[in-house]
């Protein structure tokens, strides 16, 4: 069984907590990307563990258009080789009924309201979906 999690991510501060976090509490080799060809190339050969996936991102472009989480999930899920990979999708924009929207939207297994604070829970919500 794959340690291994990528993390879509695109600000500075959450990625150090997240890596930290899920390193040292975890035991978890954490990779980065917030480019998509990247993500979808890690996503199809890096045997992940499972994925993090920012719903707001700010840089992301695939194919000249700017896109977020929900998207490059939707793709992800839409790919043979990566679709049994889980999504945790993580975001600040946690209002009531937002959950459900956002992981039946890009087709997700779980969700992370952001600011996080809880290093156990984050890595719990990891271990989750995991084990799912």
């Amino acid at each position: 069984m794959s340690n291994r999690i990528l993390l879509v991510e695109d600000d500075p501060i959450n990625i150090r907590f997240i890596q930290v976090v899920l390193t040292k509490k975890g035991g978890y080799e954490v990779l980065v990307s917030e480019d998509v060809e990247e993500i979808l190339r890690l996503a199809r050969e890096a045997d992940l563990a499972a994925i993090i996936m920012d719903v707001s991102l700010s840089r992301s472009n695939y194919q000249g258009q700017r896109v977020d989480g929900i998207f490059i999930t939707q793709l992800l899920k839409q790919d043979p080789a990566t679709k049994h990979i889980p999504v945790l999708l993580a975001t600040a924009h946690a209002m009531f009924g937002d959950r459900e929207k956002y992981m039946e939207l890009a087709g997700a297994q779980g969700y992370l309201a952001k600011p996080i604070h809880d290093p156990a829970s984050l890595v719990d919500a990891v271990q989750a979906v995991i084990s799912a």
